[in-house]
C-alpha cells in the first residue's frame, strides 16, 4: 500500500497499538487484575476486552465521518469550543497522569530488578530522553520502528511463556470463576480503562493511511492484545498460584527470574533488552500523543517541539513518589478507575451528538 509521507500502513499500526496497550502483561496490571478478580484474572480480561468493544465501536462511527480530524478536533466540533477544550484539557491531565505513572513503574522495575546500584533519577532522564527522541522523530518513525521489532518482541514473549506452562501447575486456574461473578464484575467495572489506549489513539486516527485501515487495524488490535493479556495472566497463575501472584508487583519480571532454559542461568538479561526496546517504543508513542493534544489545545501546529516541555514535566513529577512500588501502585490503581467513566461514557457520548447534529447524514462506507 503506497502511504504518504508522515503515515503508517495496517501492519506498523496494529504493531504500536500491540506493543502500547500489550506491554500491559509486563507491568502491575496484573497484580492490579488479581487483586479482586484473584485466578479469575484472565476472564475479567476476556471480559473487559469483550465490553470495550461498545465504546471503541461508537468512536470509529463518529470517526467515519470525520476522517480528516482527531480526537481534539472531533470533540471540538461537537461540543463547541469552550466545553470541547474542557474535555481535552481534562483527556490531557488523564493522559500525561498515565504516563507519570507508567513511566515511573518502568524505572522502578528497571531500578529493582536490572540496574539496582544505578540512582533512580539516573534511569529515568535516562529513559525519558530516549523516549523524547524517539517521540520528536514523528508518528511514522514510531510505528515503523514498531513493526520491525515486533517479531523479536513476541518471539521472547512467546518463549517466557512457554516455558512457564512448562513449568506451571495446571489445577492453579482452578476454580474457573475464582471466588465468583460479582468480583470479576466489579473488577470490569473499574479497571476496563486498561484499554483507554484505544481513546487516545484517536488522535493519530488521520495518520493512518485510510479510515479502513484505522478500523480493521483497531479491532484486529483489540483481539490480539486481549488474547496476549489472558494467556499471561494464565501463565502467571499458573507458575505463582494467584495467592502468590498478587502479591507480586510485577509478575512478569518475577516470572523471567523463575524460568530456567536449559544450562543457562540469569535468563532475564536475554528477556530484558526486548522488553526495554518496547518499553521505549511504548512512551515515545505515549510523549507523541500528549504534544498531540497539547498542540491542539494551545493551538500550536509545530507541537513536536512541545515533546521536551513534556518530557521534563514528566521526569520532575515521577521522580518526585516515595516508595514507589507502593505509591505508584496506588497512582495506577486511581488512575484506572477515574479514566473508566471517561472510556466507557465519551465515546457513546460522541456518538449521540454526532446523530443529533446530523453528521450521519452523508456517512461514506
Amino acid at each position: 500500500m503506497k502511504q504518504n509521507k508522515g503515515t503508517i500502513g495496517i501492519k506498523e499500526y496494529i504493531a504500536l497499538v500491540i506493543l502500547t496497550v500489550g506491554a500491559k502483561l509486563s507491568d502491575d496490571t496484573p497484580a492490579i487484575l488479581f487483586e479482586n478478580a484473584k485466578n479469575a484474572g484472565w476472564i475479567a480480561v476476556a471480559l473487559i476486552g469483550l465490553v470495550s468493544v461498545l465504546p471503541i465501536l461508537f468512536m470509529l462511527k463518529v470517526f467515519s465521518v470525520h476522517r480528516e480530524k482527531n480526537l481534539h478536533e472531533i470533540t471540538l466540533h461537537l461540543f463547541g469550543k469552550f466545553i470541547g477544550n474542557i474535555v481535552s484539557v481534562l483527556l490531557l491531565l488523564g493522559g500525561v497522569f498515565a504516563l507519570i505513572v507508567d513511566s515511573g513503574i518502568s524505572t522502578d522495575i528497571i531500578s529493582s530488578f536490572y540496574f539496582t546500584k544505578t540512582p533512580p533519577i539516573i534511569v529515568y532522564s535516562i529513559l525519558m530522553m530516549v523516549c523524547a527522541y524517539g517521540a520528536k522523530r514523528g508518528f511514522e518513525h514510531i510505528g515503523t520502528a514498531a513493526w520491525l521489532l515486533l517479531p523479536y518482541i513476541k518471539i521472547t514473549l512467546f518463549i517466557a511463556l512457554l516455558f512457564s506452562f512448562g513449568d506451571g501447575t495446571f489445577g492453579f486456574i482452578y476454580p474457573l470463576w475464582g471466588e465468583g461473578m460479582l468480583p470479576i464484575i466489579k473488577t470490569v467495572a473499574k479497571d476496563m480503562s486498561i484499554y483507554a489506549d484505544f481513546l487516545y489513539i484517536g488522535l493519530v486516527a488521520p495518520l493512518v493511511t485510510s479510515f479502513k485501515v484505522f478500523k480493521k487495524g483497531t479491532i484486529w488490535a483489540l483481539a490480539i492484545v486481549t488474547f496476549e493479556i489472558c494467556i499471561a495472566m494464565v501463565a502467571f497463575v499458573m507458575l505463582f498460584d494467584y495467592t502468590t501472584a498478587e502479591m507480586l508487583a510485577y509478575p512478569f519480571h518475577e516470572t523471567i527470574r523463575y524460568i530456567h532454559i536449559g544450562f543457562l542461568s540469569n535468563v532475564e538479561t536475554f528477556f530484558f533488552p526486548f522488553w526495554l526496546v518496547a518499553t521505549f517504543i511504548r512512551f515515545s508513542f505515549y510523549l507523541y500523543l500528549s504534544a498531540t493534544l497539547l498542540g491542539g489545545i494551545l493551538k500550536i501546529k509545530e507541537f513536536e517541539y512541545l515533546i521536551p516541555l513534556l518530557t521534563t514535566i514528566v521526569i520532575l513529577l515521577g521522580v518526585a513518589a516515595e516508595s514507589p512500588s507502593i505509591t505508584l501502585f496506588a497512582a495506577r490503581k486511581m488512575n484506572f478507575q477515574l479514566l473508566t467513566p471517561a472510556f466507557f461514557v465519551l465515546p457513546p457520548l460522541m456518538w449521540i451528538l454526532a446523530k443529533i447534529r446530523g453528521d450521519f447524514k452523508n456517512e461514506t462506507a
